[in-house]
């Protein structure tokens, strides 16, 4: 039932919201140029790769020694236009179409995180990753890693599709509200160093 969910209403999504995705490429383009999509490997169920898709929201700069410059500094205001209204995010759901992803699940993090959970914290790929989870709308922004984690874990032991319906509609409402929209878990957050756990997966 959650993949036949999954699949019905991220495709109603695409073409419904079709105007919204051509008029965001279209000034991507013009604003920050190409590409206009953003794309970077992360960890699907199981932990197996997957590639996934974004707007992009910042410009390529470098310093002058040719080294790109962090993340906050090539975030561009109009960039976080796209973040708050959570616009960027839209190109995800031909990830949620093909099968990488769900609409609800634990945020897809950075590959280089695998090794750093520890045995609790690595359940959270026992699900599809998703375009927005529990932790997302349970205080994203104001959450350590460790309680997120948590969060995470909580929803693969309680997910069912009313939950899904339930984590849905509180998005809607950030989104609409511009209440901690921010669903990326990437580039503006501080990088996740491994667990205050002993259990940790790296640990001999």
């Amino acid at each position: 039932m959650k993949r036949l969910f999954d699949i019905v209403i991220s495709l109603l999504a695409l073409i419904i919201l079709s105007p919204v995705i051509i008029l965001t490429a279209y000034l991507i383009k013009n604003k920050l140029g190409s590409p206009v999509l953003f794309r970077q490997t992360r960890p699907g169920k199981n932990g197996i790769p997957f590639e996934m898709i974004k707007f992009r929201t910042m410009k390529d700069a470098v310093d002058i020694n040719g080294n790109q410059l962090p993340d906050d500094e090539r975030l561009t205001p109009f960039g976080k236009k796209l973040r708050s209204s959570s616009l960027d995010e839209l190109p995800e759901l031909w990830n949620v179409l093909k099968g990488d992803m769900s609409l609800v699940g634990p945020r897809p993090l950075l590959m280089e995180y695998l090794p750093l959970y520890n045995d609790e914290q690595a359940r959270r790929h026992d699900v599809l990753p998703g375009i927005t989870g529990w932790a997302q709308v349970n205080g994203r922004n104001a959450i350590d890693w460790e309680t997120k984690f948590k969060l995470d874990v909580w929803y693969v032991d309680h997910h069912n599709l009313l939950l899904d319906l339930k984590i849905l509609i509180k998005t809607l409402e950030k989104v609409f509200s511009n209440d901690d929209v921010n669903f990326s878990d990437d580039s503006t957050t501080s990088y996740f160093t491994g667990s205050k756990n002993e259990n940790n997966h790296n640990k001999e």
